[in-house]
């Protein structure tokens, strides 16, 4: 049986196919714009590059609006396709069924950052009526288009790649307790969780984009650990349950969902300041006050399954 006759992978990868069509048409226009535009000219030409423009940016808002709605479904059809695969019970077996797996979900990742950059970006230079920062934004559509390119490369790769007769190693093989980074214990871990909580509500309330950029990076690095290995176990109440893909599933009301994208939009907002500001040289610091929100929400959620454990039990795992 081939992967490619299900119909969750066919859809999806038929939508992947349609925005990487209307991506690459946008990118002969991009870099028409990039070598002709002229703002100060009144020319037809410069008129119709104009016009151009604003399709091109309904094209990018359309595929940036998909691409999140997909990236949803890739993970739920992860989780589907488990039964399928020997040795799998949840999306770890199913993602670490071959090399391609890691790479490419990392990969989604981070190419939804860059088109949330792009998209501030993109307001930015369309408030201004001048259009001040079109180059700096079609540059990074250039490059985005660049790595959507891989993806599509890594996608494919992957979907050949699953193997649906050999077994896998799922969540409790490749989740141990000691595969925590530099050597530390859970306790040192959580310790380190709350302080870099700390330091970015601090950083976010002071508009410090540097210091923001570095305890986000270091935020999201100890954050996965922390749910994988901490937290989780209290949502899931079994103390030697460690997987940061399970809790997307129905039986825990789908709280994964929650948990990572609370995660994801804090440290989105709290490292894109300085991003924004490196490319196009303005301070942008209303984005803080999002990540402030975000991550308290994240904190806030993650905490309350251990209170709420310890208070119905009165011990914890």
């Amino acid at each position: 049986m081939s992967l490619f006759l299900l119909n969750d992978i066919v859809v999806f990868l038929f939508i992947e196919i349609i925005l990487f069509v209307l991506m690459f048409i946008s990118e002969f226009s991009v870099l028409r714009v990039i070598k002709h535009w002229d703002f100060n000219a009144s020319t037809t030409f410069q008129y119709s590059l104009e016009k151009r423009n604003y399709l091109i940016n309904t094209i990018i808002y359309f595929t940036v609006s998909v691409k999140l709605v997909i990236f949803v479904f890739f993970v739920k059809s992860l989780d589907e396709l488990s039964p399928l695969v020997p040795g799998a019970m949840c999306a770890t077996g199913v993602v670490g069924a071959n090399s391609y797996g890691n790479i490419l979900l990392l990969f989604k990742i981070f190419i939804l950052f860059l088109l949330g950059i792009w998209i501030i970006i993109n307001k930015l230079d369309l408030d201004s009526k001048v259009f001040p920062y079109i180059n700096e934004k079609y540059y990074l559509f250039s490059f985005i288009f660049v790595l959507i390119c891989i993806e599509m490369v890594l996608e494919i790769l992957y979907f050949l790649n699953i193997p649906l007769s050999v077994p896998v190693f799922c969540c409790s093989t490749v989740f141990k307790l000691d595969n925590l980074p530099f050597e530390l214990n859970t306790l040192g871990l959580i310790l380190i969780y709350y302080a870099l909580f700390i330091v970015i509500t601090l950083s976010s309330y002071y508009k410090n984009n540097l210091i923001s950029l570095f305890a986000n990076m270091l935020f999201l690095f100890t954050s996965y650990y922390s749910v994988t290995y901490f937290f989780g176990t209290y949502i899931y109440e079994v103390p030697n349950h460690q997987c940061p893909y399970c809790m997307l599933q129905k039986e825990y009301h789908y709280i994964g969902y929650f948990v990572w994208f609370s995660l994801f939009l804090g440290v989105f907002f709290g490292i894109s300041p300085y991003v924004i500001e490196s490319i196009i040289s303005k301070k942008y610091h209303l984005l803080h006050k999002y990540c402030i929100f975000f991550t308290t929400f994240f904190v806030l959620l993650c905490t309350y399954f251990v209170l709420s454990y310890y208070l119905r039990n009165g011990v914890l795992l």
